[in-house]
């Protein structure tokens, strides 16, 4: 090289530029790990893939019918409604259903999960004799549960185009000799479908959850729209120009999110239920988002559970519970920007893509963390995912601070593609969960990356302007090739995408991750929702698992019952229905605690399974652990109560306690 001082008077700003260009570089590169290290933590997983089953006889298609002005993105608009989700739906005591929202063919199919007995034939849910017109409506997901606390399984299925519907599930035999609806095989004949919402209206509904907002007792039903209400999206016959978002990073003007009241039921043979609209308690830039998944979760012990709303073209918001019984009340919080953080890096202020929200406890310390998907693709839009790591700084909340900074980078969870789905679960009892993403936008053989670059780096007075859109039709491609992720924690303090190491990283353009243990052995099970493919269902068979304890938590239908504790899953003469929102924090030796709290349905289209599973790691199976449950009684009140339990899977029959706080 030459060093003399002419060169380096000539060339030495180009030699410092160099210098930085080639630090970032290094500075941007992921760590990675040895082959040995990758096959030894591969080692500690294994699944088997089956397709999920359909219905057959129906015609597949790869595009919606949109609104004429709509047409030449037609790929876009056509990018959303597959779904997915793990239930136990027949009342066998093991959540071994599926249900599955396919685009293909617009059937919202309910099916046994491959590999369980086949209990009963596959069916579908329709909303007849309710209005229902396929050729201006579609589903975009289903999510089971207990609507009118009968003790038996429901499905809310939620669409656009329409409000959602409930399908109620019967119970014929109730004081006759009948046989109950729990002793029939499940078909359609088995729901009635009842209206959500007063009137039927055109909502554009992605993501639901249900949750105890006001403390009542009784469970609530969140919903993230997209679209404005009343817009004539899929009208392939409509006049005029819909509108798009009004912004790509500050946009206000999608359907209003909807918090919905419990008001009232009935079960028997003519099953009902009621909820009352109290959206208003939201600030019109929450309610007016263009949500694309939602979440609910106790972040600071008080019983009452926060919402965080997953956002496209805008900041997520996280909404702080301060409601009363019959009374909605939240605080919007947001984090703390240092000199070091950038804008979008501070929780309610990111100008990122929102796609998908879970909560776990990632780092051990006894407080929910929050995992969240925005599109986060190398060599097209890497923005990034979210880790927000819960500093536990609950005094912030008073003044309106968010109590999480964003640790996705140093955890390894920052990158990966165009992502939908966030989940965390433990598929290795280890105690500590695995990240597991749905990722993916349309799939074709047409590059339009540069065009998107142009859309987003244009002037927000033309993006509400369809015309003004890149082409997106079949055949053109968004990160249509890549897999989806599964990262697992290593040892030396990251997470590391193994997916190619076993065998789950065939591409996919997913949208919906579920997960519960199907057959009872302890082992997470999960499934994918794909978009304009088959959907799979990934049997966990894990040789060299930890040992676990499950709880199936469960409010009494009847109400007013004592805690039981029973070993095992669910009888077949229960009567109760998951107790959502319910906390517990599992003591292992040593000090180490593990907290979970019963999921209503948290995420984009993926539903998991309404149990807690905990992996205990090495404990030895025949010692007992002990755990406190937290829960609100059909009444409202918080009760606490211990318990010690062997490892297994155990029913934990809720209710009143006498240690009412």
């Amino acid at each position: 090289m030459n060093n003399s001082p002419g060169f380096t008077q000539r060339h030495g700003r180009r030699i410092i530029a160099l210098a930085a260009v080639t630090g970032l570089y290094w500075a941007a590169q992921l760590p990675q790990l040895s082959q040995d290290e990758m096959t030894s933590l591969a080692s500690q997983y294994a699944f088997t893939m089956q397709a999920i089953p359909e219905i057959p006889g129906h015609a597949h298609r790869m595009v919606r019918n949109v609104h004429p002005s709509l047409e030449r993105i037609c790929s876009w608009i056509s990018s959303v409604g597959a779904a997915v989700a793990l239930h136990d739906l027949d009342g066998d005591g093991l959540s071994n259903d599926i249900c599955y929202v396919d685009p293909r063919t617009d059937l919202v199919t309910v099916t046994p999960a491959p590999g369980t007995p086949a209990r009963y034939a596959p069916f579908s849910l329709h909303p007849d004799p309710l209005p229902y017109d396929s050729t201006t409506m579609a589903p975009m997901g289903a999510l089971p549960g207990d609507y009118n606390e009968d003790g038996l399984a429901d499905v809310m299925v939620y669409y656009w185009g329409r409000t959602p519907v409930i399908f109620l599930r019967n119970d014929t035999g109730v004081g006759t000799d009948t046989p109950t609806a729990a002793e029939m095989p499940l078909s359609m004949t088995s729901y009635t479908p009842v209206e959500v919402a007063p009137r039927v209206e055109r909502w554009f509904t992605n993501c639901a959850t249900v949750s105890d907002l006001d403390g009542d007792g009784h469970y609530d039903i969140i919903l993230g729209n997209y679209f404005t209400d009343g817009a004539d999206i899929l009208n392939a016959g409509g006049a005029g120009t819909q509108e798009m978002q009004q912004s790509m990073s500050r946009a206000f003007n999608g359907g209003t999110n909807r918090l919905l009241l419990w008001a009232g039921a009935t079960g028997g043979d003519h099953p009902a239920v009621n909820f009352r609209d109290a959206s208003d308690a939201m600030p019109v830039e929450v309610a007016r988002a263009w949500t694309l998944a939602v979440g609910t979760a106790d972040i600071d012990g008080d019983m009452r559970p926060e919402i965080y709303f997953s956002n496209d073209f805008g900041p997520d918001r996280l909404l702080y519970n301060r409601s009363t019984p019959g009374r909605l009340a939240f605080t919007v919080l947001e984090g703390t920007k240092t000199f070091t953080t950038p804008n979008s890096k501070v929780l309610g202020h990111d100008s990122f893509k929102g796609m998908g929200v879970d909560f776990a406890d990632v780092n051990g310390d006894g407080l929910l963390d929050i995992y969240v998907s925005n599109i986060a693709g190398e060599y097209s839009l890497e923005e990034s995912h979210f880790l927000w790591i819960n500093t536990g700084d609950t005094a912030g909340i008073a003044r309106g601070r968010a109590p999480f900074a964003d640790l996705s980078e140093p955890l390894g969870l920052s990158r990966s593609s165009w992502g939908w789905e966030s989940r965390l679960a433990d598929f290795n009892n280890d105690g500590i969960p695995e990240a597991v993403q749905a990722t993916g936008f349309v799939k074709g053989n047409r590059n339009r990356w540069p065009e998107l670059h142009e859309l987003a780096t244009s002037n927000d007075q033309l993006v509400a302007d369809p015309r003004c859109w890149l082409p997106c039709r079949p055949g053109d491609d968004l990160s249509g090739n890549q897999h989806n992720p599964f990262f697992a924690y290593h040892a030396s303090g990251r997470y590391f995408d193994i997916a190619s190491m076993i065998g789950v990283d065939r591409p996919m353009v997913s949208r919906g991750i579920a997960t519960g243990d199907v057959d009872g052995d302890g082992l997470l099970d999960f499934a994918v929702a794909n978009q304009w493919d088959t959907s799979f269902f990934f049997h966990n068979k894990a040789l060299n698992a930890g040992t676990f304890v499950g709880l199936h938590l469960m409010m009494p239908a009847a109400g007013g019952q004592a805690l039981a504790v029973h070993p095992g899953h669910p009888a077949s003469d229960v009567r109760g229905y998951p107790a959502i929102g319910t906390q517990a924090v599992v003591h292992l030796p040593g000090g180490r605690e593990l907290i979970g709290q019963v999921d209503g349905g948290n995420g984009h289209s993926g539903k998991r399974s309404q149990e807690l599973h905990f992996g205990l790691g090495d404990h030895p199976a025949g010692i007992p652990v002990r755990i406190d449950i937290t829960w609100r009684d059909r009444n409202g009140q918080v009760n606490r109560k211990s318990i010690e339990v062997m490892p297994g899977w155990h029913t934990v029959l809720l209710g009143s306690q006498t240690a009412n706080v």
